[in-house]
This record gives structure tokens, C-alpha cells and sequence, in this order.
């Protein structure tokens, strides 16, 4: 751990000394705007909220090949990965992927078990990312269903400075100690295309492209092509390939800005099964075979975003058509004769969503600076089916079609130059589930021109999702079901925060700032033992779950230097009950600590950028019932991991090419030891959590127009 330490320390004084020598070129700095949870988009330092703005910047520092891998260098953000189906969701304030909502230009993202809720981050296109704003805390006002712990608003790119704007780049990424060149081969392998045209100062175009092919890691396992019966055939993380094609079109003129955007994604993901069988073909000959699976996911994206002026009111106006079918086949492949036994069927689906979703609001009704007012409304309709393969429905289809209307309403007062207020209000309505009230209150006092101090408080509801209602997973060992009369979880956060911003004398550009945030979740959804004898489990809702978060940032930034640190100590609380036993609702708390570092020498332009991440030891209660008579609660743990990447990018040709080499995950990372999941009557937990793939290194070439 020491040692860690110390080689993020030196790294960054070198930075330092390096920034100290170069001092001459003074950088003009534009204020950031954002566009979550405003009437109109605003520089960051009069948001309402405490918005975190990671720009296009950082995110080419970092090499980031998708939304997941930028967000993983955020604090209290958690990418959770699934190795089987390759999915990587982002959990907030102790909370899982199903309780942030992921929107890509104020519209939500269609998902396998909701929309905008529990979002593969993998499959999102990071090439066309002007910036990605996060603001954490309930905000059901604003956005909805599932906005419990936070939103995730991913803006695009929308015009160019240029007349024509073109851009390529190539990025070879080892995965661990993996890495072939070749088809079938080892490692990732990504390519991008971006193209943006001004036909005239009102029409713009714009397409891009993404493939990112990434061949799985095979770890302790022996890969495909591997056919003794030991059970190490296969990867420990799947091979999947996900291509990315977007089209947009823009118009605007005066005050009308109207935008249309066309997506696909294709995602091909490969299991290989590690189970071997041996096949005898008659007169002593036999082969050796495996049942696999390729998964296809598809979605197609229609977004249309207006912003015009009626009379005085101003209006917004986000409407959507997206579709995504996962699809499955299985065959039988002979593995020492690398073929396919058979033919491969065609595939079946077995996860469907058709979702139409529309959102309006207006807002400046009095053309007033101390007042205004925001009305809005927002639907969706989704139509669609789980199969039985998407989980265990007592082998059958589950069919969804669920429509969801919310009105909202809230007003902005602004009594004096420092002070701002907004109350706000949601009705929502659904089909499926009772009548939801969410409220929120945000003040935001101005103690200078630089300086802000906020008070939030908010609300937000989740509705269950498909396992939580209809799970029928019942045979002779296991007893799991879920819960038609679930009620929708209610979250409640109230965060205080303050920022200030100032220059020195000697020309240092200081950000600091500090938070403190305090949530309460009613009707938590657990899965929960409720019988010992015979073993059962059901979904059902709880009564106590809390968190709370104490943040710090500290930025500084002067010519070509910038140097961010974020601290964070926050706490889990929650109640768990199996049967008559109840665990205790104490609180465990966690540290993390955050550092980027970033250099531009001036007169090669040579970049440097550093990022690192510590991640302190996580606790909580946790269930054995090995011994169904005498079930008990214990503390489990999930041991602390450091994670730093190193990037180093070298401009030439007049800025038209750019080389980039790097390495990540530079502590090796790959597994910490885990007890927070129990084991049961019927067998023990591995007791080390697979989190990353280790020590990776890349190069990628990018050329500009």
C-alpha cells in the first residue's frame, strides 16, 4: 500500500516540477455549461444543482473505449461487471445500476429490465461524447421513475467549428498479458470514424462510427479451442464485439434549434461452454464437443430534439423511438476439428423492448429574471417480452406492456442577486402500478460572483423490475420466487454543498468544494429467506435503508497543468430479516480517494495525464444459513484495490496525427478477496471478487482533418 502511495506521489511531483519550469503560456478558460436539471443549458457555476461535468477532454486523456471505462475514474461510481453477458452498470450511493438513470440527450436509454435503468455502459458510443454530466441524489422531479440515486446525462456533439471535421483513429489494447493481432486472436482491438459537415450557418451533418472488438480474457481458463475435460475451457470474460453507427442532422436558426439522430448498435457476444463431452464416431474414431451460445443484441435509436421560442415561453421537446431485441443460438462445436457440428440455427429472441417515449417542458411564461415557472410532462410507452432464458419464469414468457404518464411542475425564485430557489413537484401515472408523488426543493445562495452554497433535497420512486416480480426458480434445491404485490421503492436525499473559485497572484486557477448527502430508501426490494425448513427465498420489501456520503474536491489548474483530488467517506446502513432473525441497521463506512494529474508540454505539445483511484474495504451484514437451524448474521467484507493509468500522447504533422501509448490498471488489479456474498445450505461462495482483468497496455494513432 505504501508503495502505491508513493509511486502516485512521484509521478506527480514530476508533473509538478514539469508545470513549474513551463510558465509562460497563459490558456484563456471557457466556463463549462451543463443541461441537467436546468430550465435552459447555464454555466456550471449558476446550476441549481452540483453537477460533476466530465468534458471531451478528459475522456481523450484517459482512452477511454466506452462510457463504463470513463466513469470507473469517478468517485462513489462503482462499475459493477458481469463476465457472462458482458453487461457493466454504474452504482451510485451504494445502490445498484437499476437505481441511476442513464440518458443520452435528456432522453433514457432503452435497457434489458426498464428504460434508463441498469444500462450495459459497454455498448454506449464514446467517440461522439462532448461531456457526460452526473449529478447524484433523488431527482424524480425531473426525470422520473429510477432517478433514486442519481442521473447520468450523456450530451453528443451537435456542430463543428469547421466547415468539415474528419477524424479516424486505430487503438490496439492488450488484456491482461493478452494480445494477437489476428482473427480469433487475443486482446481489443478498436476503430473509429467521425465526420461532421456545416452545409451553411444553419444546417449541419454529422455521422460516426465505432467497433470495438473485444477477443475476452482467458485468465485461469484455456480458451475455444481447448477440449480436455477439466472444466477450463472458455474465458473468464466473454469475447463480444459491439458495433456503434450514428447519423445527425441539425438545424438552427434564431432561436429555433431542431435535432434528429439515428442509432444503431450491434453487439455479438460469444459463450463458450467449459464443459467438455466426448462423442464417439464409430470404428474407434471420437471426437470432443461443446454446447456454446452466441448472443445478438440489436437497438435502433430515433431521437428528435426542438427548442424554439412560442411567443416568449420557451420550449423543449425531446421525442424518441427505440427498439432492442436480444437474441440467442445454440449449436454443438466439435473442438479439435474447429467446426461447427450441424448447422447453427437461427436466432431466437428471448429479451424484446419497443419503447416510444416523448418529454416537454415549458418554462419562461413571465419573462421575468426574479421569477419563472416549468411545465412539463412525459410519457413512455414500452411494449416487449422476457423469454424464459432471461431468468427463471417457471419456463415461461413474461409479457410487459406498460404505459407511464407524469406530469411536473416547479418554479424558480429569485428574491435578491444571491439567492435562488425552487420547489418542484411530479404526479406520475402507470398502468401498472399506484399513483407516485415525488417533490423536491433546491436553494442555491450566491456568496460571490465564484461562490455557491446549495441546499437539495429530493425524492424519486423505483418500480420492480422483471426478476423481482415474476422469478419462479423452483426444483428439488431451490426455492426462489418473486412478488406481483411489490410495492415501488421511495428514495429520499438531502444534500448541502459548497464551491468556491478564485486566482492567485501568481496566476493559480483554485476549485474548491466539499458536500455532505443523506439518503433514505423505503420499501427496499431484497431477495430474503423466509422460511428455514424448507429453504425458501422471496422478493420482498424492506423497511430500512440509508447512506450517507461525505465528499471533497480540490482542483488547481494554471497554463498547461491541472491537478484534481477527491476525497469521499460515505456509510451503508440497512435492516435484512430471514424469518424471525433481523440483522442489525449499523452503519459501515467506506473511503475513496481520487487523483488526476495532466501536463501539455508547450512546445511539442506532448500530454501527460495521470489518473488514480483508491478504493477502501467495503462491509456489511451478511446471511449464513449453511446450518438451517441456526441461521446468523455476520460482518463480510470486500477488500480495498488501488487502480492508475498512465497516458502519454504525442501530436505531429501540424496536429493531424496524434500517437497515444499507455498503460492501465497499473497495480494489476484483477480479484480482491470478498465475503460480502454468503453461502448457503446447499454449498459455499467463492470467496474472491473478480473485478477487473489486470494490467493492460495500449497505442492508438488518431488523425485529424
Amino acid at each position: 500500500m505504501k508503495k502505491k502511495l508513493l509511486s502516485v506521489l512521484a509521478l506527480t511531483m514530476i508533473l509538478w516540477m514539469n508545470a513549474q519550469k513551463k510558465d509562460s503560456v497563459k490558456l484563456e478558460k471557457i466556463e463549462e455549461v451543463v443541461l441537467t436539471g436546468q430550465y435552459t443549458q447555464q454555466s456550471i457555476n449558476k446550476s441549481i444543482y452540483k453537477v460533476e461535468v466530465i468534458d471531451a477532454q478528459q475522456i481523450k486523456n484517459m482512452a477511454a473505449t466506452n462510457v463504463a471505462d470513463v466513469l470507473n475514474q469517478s468517485l462513489n461510481i462503482l462499475i459493477t461487471s458481469d463476465r457472462n453477458s458482458g453487461n457493466s452498470t454504474a452504482s451510485l450511493l451504494g445502490l445498484g445500476g437499476e437505481y441511476t438513470k442513464i440518458l443520452i440527450d435528456n432522453i433514457p436509454v432503452v435497457g434489458d429490465v426498464g428504460l434508463g435503468n441498469n444500462i450495459d455502459l459497454t455498448k454506449l458510443n464514446i467517440n461522439n461524447v462532448e461531456r457526460i454530466e452526473v449529478v447524484r441524489g433523488s431527482m424524480g422531479v425531473d426525470y422520473g421513475s429510477n432517478a433514486v440515486a442519481g442521473v447520468i446525462n450523456i450530451i453528443t456533439k451537435k456542430s463543428t467549428q469547421k466547415k468539415l471535421t474528419l477524424n479516424a483513429s486505430v487503438q490496439e489494447e492488450t488484456v491482461g498479458k493478452e494480445y494477437n493481432w489476428y482473427k480469433k486472436g487475443e486482446g481489443r482491438h478498436i476503430q473509429t470514424l467521425n465526420a461532421g459537415y456545416n452545409l451553411n450557418e444553419n444546417w449541419y451533418i454529422g455521422a460516426n462510427i465505432n467497433h470495438n472488438d473485444f477477443q475476452g480474457f482467458k485468465g485461469t481458463q484455456e480458451g475455444y479451442k481447448y477440449f480436455e475435460q477439466d472444466g477450463k475451457r472458455g474465458y473468464l470474460w466473454q469475447p463480444k464485439d459491439v458495433l456503434n453507427i450514428d447519423g445527425v442532422i441539425r438545424y438552427s436558426k434564431n432561436k429555433t434549434s431542431v435535432f434528429y439522430k439515428f442509432g444503431f448498435v450491434s453487439e455479438k457476444l460469444n459463450f463458450y461452454s467449459p464443459i467438455v463431452s466426448e462423442l464417439y464416431l464409430g470404428e474407434g474414431n471420437r471426437t470432443y464437443t461443446s454446447a456454446d451460445r452466441d448472443y445478438l443484441t440489436t437497438r435502433y435509436v430515433n431521437q428528435l430534439n426542438v427548442q424554439t421560442k412560442l411567443g416568449s415561453i420557451n420550449y423543449t421537446g425531446d421525442f424518441s423511438y427505440q427498439t432492442q431485441d436480444r437474441k440467442y443460438r445454440d449449436f454443438t462445436y466439435d473442438i479439435p476439428n474447429r467446426k461447427v457440428m450441424g448447422t447453427k440455427e437461427a436466432y431466437q429472441s428471448y429479451n424484446k423492448a419497443d419503447v416510444i417515449y416523448s418529454r416537454g417542458v415549458f418554462s419562461n411564461f413571465l419573462d421575468d429574471k426574479k421569477i419563472d415557472f416549468q411545465l412539463g410532462y412525459e410519457l413512455d410507452h414500452t411494449k416487449g417480452y422476457a423469454g424464459f432464458i432471461a431468468g427463471d419464469f417457471a419456463g415461461n414468457n413474461v409479457d410487459r406492456k406498460i404505459f407511464n404518464y407524469a406530469n411536473f411542475i416547479s418554479a424558480e425564485w429569485n428574491p435578491t442577486d444571491w439567492l435562488s430557489l425552487r420547489p418542484g413537484y411530479r404526479l406520475a401515472l402507470s398502468d401498472k402500478f399506484d399513483t407516485q408523488h415525488n417533490y423536491s426543493l433546491t436553494v442555491r445562495g450566491k456568496i460571490d460572483d465564484s461562490s455557491n452554497i446549495r441546499l437539495v433535497a429530493g425524492s424519486a420512486n423505483r418500480f420492480p423490475n422483471f426478476d423481482e416480480l415474476y422469478t419462479y426458480f423452483v426444483d428439488s434445491n431451490h426455492d426462489i420466487r418473486g412478488n406481483e404485490d411489490l410495492k415501488p421503492e421511495e428514495g429520499i436525499t438531502i444534500s448541502l454543498n459548497g464551491d468556491k473559485k478564485f486566482t492567485t497572484n501568481s496566476g493559480w486557477n483554485v476549485q474548491v468544494g466539499a458536500s455532505a448527502t443523506y439518503m433514505d430508501l423505503k420499501n427496499r426490494i431484497e431477495v430474503l429467506q423466509i422460511n428455514q425448513s424448507p429453504l425458501q427465498y422471496k422478493y420482498i420489501n424492506i423497511n430500512k435503508f440509508r447512506s450517507l456520503l461525505f465528499e471533497a474536491n480540490f482542483k488547481v489548474q494554471k497554463n498547461q497543468f491541472s491537478l484534481a483530488a477527491n476525497a469521499s467517506y460515505y456509510g451503508i446502513g440497512k435492516e435484512l430479516f430471514s424469518g424471525t432473525l433481523v440483522s442489525p441497521d449499523d452503519f459501515f463506512y467506506t473511503f475513496e480517494g481520487k487523483l488526476a494529474a495532466n501536463y501539455t508540454l508547450p512546445k511539442t505539445g506532448t500530454n501527460v495525464s495521470l489518473f488514480y483511484r483508491h478504493v477502501g474495504k467495503l462491509q456489511m451484514f451478511v446471511l449464513d444459513s449453511q446450518d438451517i437451524a441456526h441461521p446468523f448474521y455476520y460482518v463480510g467484507e470486500r477488500g480495498n484495490f488501488n487502480m492508475m493509468d498512465f497516458v502519454v500522447s504525442q501530436p505531429f504533422f501540424k496536429n493531424h496525427f496524434e500517437l497515444s501509448a499507455g498503460i492501465k490498471n497499473i497495480f494489476d488489479v484483477s480479484s480482491v478477496r470478498d465475503t460480502t456474498v454468503a453461502g448457503t445450505a446447499h454449498g459455499t461462495t467463492d470467496p474472491n471478487s473478480n473485478l477487473f482483468y489486470g494490467r493492460s497496455y495500449f497505442t492508438r494513432l488518431t488523425y485529424n482533418f
